[in-house]
């Protein structure tokens, strides 16, 4: 039986997109000692420190979401817990692995950490720019769900020196929004964009996720009309996918048994709402592709597989350019990931434990990775591949190898593919091997790593 190609990228369970290397499934317990050894060791030499902070509380939990989020905390716990991830970034501050650095590059992730108030964010951002001061960072980002917003809080973030404003839009149409667990109205977004515009916030993101249930031609045309129109800085646009552990993954295994892969329909939960069509890959790479065409047209630069920027020279998103680069990261909070002196390291995932490690003093650690010098290369070449561009150069001088020798097969085959381009010093996607970059990674994937499971 043939099976067509459409047929083969319909949109599945599991993980799409590549984050990092090795795959998480591989990072383990047995690690923890080489964890602590490299918080307790001096800094490798230039390589630059972030700070991720994350903030797990949401009004819903949207049905495509996979993060360690949490809808059923009260006041009571949210204070517990921003005192427990105030406690880990202090301990974090007193490691060696610091190393009088200044910080980089902040990052208040989620989970929506616009879902604090004003006075609460006011007082955890007070007590963690005294523990680790980030007046000297490149950039500081906050990401924000529109409906959360106030004017007031906005003008706080603006205290505390946040740089990158990044809204969570997905979409405009309140149909979709309501169908995929959004929280938000569309007049929410408008609102909260016109106050952080006038606020004067360094550089506004917002995101767009391609393929959210529901989503059509029409709608999605529309969608970049109204983006275009509102002028941000930077756009990003997601292509979705299904992780195993989303509400709309779990419904589809409960509807069609475990073994199925495929996702063909899903029933929204909106009262005689008829059942929505998935989208495939290859729509959801049109999409993108229109979107990306479009923002061209009015002005932007394609930056990333997943951004347009205003302007390449002005408009950084520090912490991807310099994650991806291999910088040190503590990823404090439940659940969050990090990589310090070339370790991966990810914090315990249950609230319970999260915090019961940091009562006693302990940081939280759950899981870690040690890289060879090989792993890290590899990470560097399919993470920045996703920028498009490779510079044979900076490989050579940070690494001492030719990259192009180094994966002359995985090039050739990219190349040959019409994926990507080998000319001189450069290596460079070419715009459809962009939009679907992270499906050909693994080609570069050491063998054991090869075929395993993401997360």
């Amino acid at each position: 039986m043939t099976v067509s190609a459409a047929e083969q990228e319909k949109t599945g369970l599991g993980n799409y997109f590549i984050a990092n290397y090795p795959q998480f499934s591989f990072w383990n317990n047995s690690y923890l000692p080489e964890a602590r050894a490299a918080l307790d060791s001096a800094p490798r030499l230039g390589v630059p420190l972030g700070l991720y902070l994350h903030i797990p509380f949401c009004r819903k939990r949207c049905k495509f979401c996979y993060f360690r989020v949490y809808t059923d905390k009260n006041a009571n716990d949210i204070s517990v817990y921003l005192d427990a991830i105030t406690k880990e970034v202090e301990l974090l501050s007193k490691t060696a692995c610091v190393g009088g650095r200044a910080l980089d590059y902040v990052y208040f992730g989620g989970g929506t950490p616009s879902y604090l108030s004003a006075t609460q964010l006011d007082a955890l951002m007070t007590r963690l720019r005294e523990i680790m001061p980030w007046d000297a960072a490149r950039e500081v980002t906050f990401e924000c769900e529109p409906g959360t917003l106030q004017k007031h809080k906005l003008e706080m973030l603006r205290k505390h020196g946040v740089t990158r404003l990044s809204l969570g839009v997905e979409n405009f149409k309140p149909e979709i929004l309501q169908y995929n667990g959004r929280a938000h109205l569309e007049d929410e977004i408008y609102r909260a964009f016109g106050w952080a515009r006038e606020l004067g916030f360094a550089q506004i993101n917002i995101d767009l996720i391609a393929g959210m249930v529901g989503e059509d031609w029409d709608n999605w045309k529309e969608c970049i009309t109204k983006t275009i129109k509102l002028d941000p800085d930077c756009v990003t646009i997601y292509q979705m996918e299904l992780p195993y552990n989303t509400e709309f993954s779990k419904a589809l295994r409960e509807k069609d048994g475990a073994t199925r892969t495929s996702l063909d329909v899903v029933q929204p939960a909106v009262a005689d709402a008829p059942a929505m069509e998935v989208a495939d890959w290859p729509t959801k790479r049109a999409w993108t592709r229109y979107a990306f065409d479009e923002l061209v047209k009015a002005g932007y630069d394609v930056s990333s597989a997943t951004t347009v920027v205003k302007s390449k020279t002005k408009t950084k998103f520090v912490y991807r350019e310099a994650l991806w680069r291999g910088a040190d990261m503590f990823g404090t909070g439940v659940a969050s990931f990090g990589h310090v002196n070339g370790v991966h390291i990810q914090n315990v995932d249950t609230w319970e434990t999260y915090i019961a490690k940091l009562d006693a003093g302990e940081l939280p650690v759950g899981r870690a990775f040690p890289t060879t010098e090989r792993d890290r290369l590899i990470r560097e070449v399919v993470l920045l591949l996703k920028t498009g561009h490779l510079d044979v150069g900076y490989f050579r001088d940070k690494y001492g190898v030719d990259v192009r020798d180094t994966f002359r097969p995985a090039f050739e085959k990219l190349e040959r593919e019409g994926w990507l381009n080998v000319k001189g010093e450069s290596v460079d996607c070419t715009p459809d091997g962009l939009i679907q970059i992270d499906r050909h990674l693994p080609v570069f994937f050491d063998p054991q790593y090869i075929s395993a499971r993401y997360t």
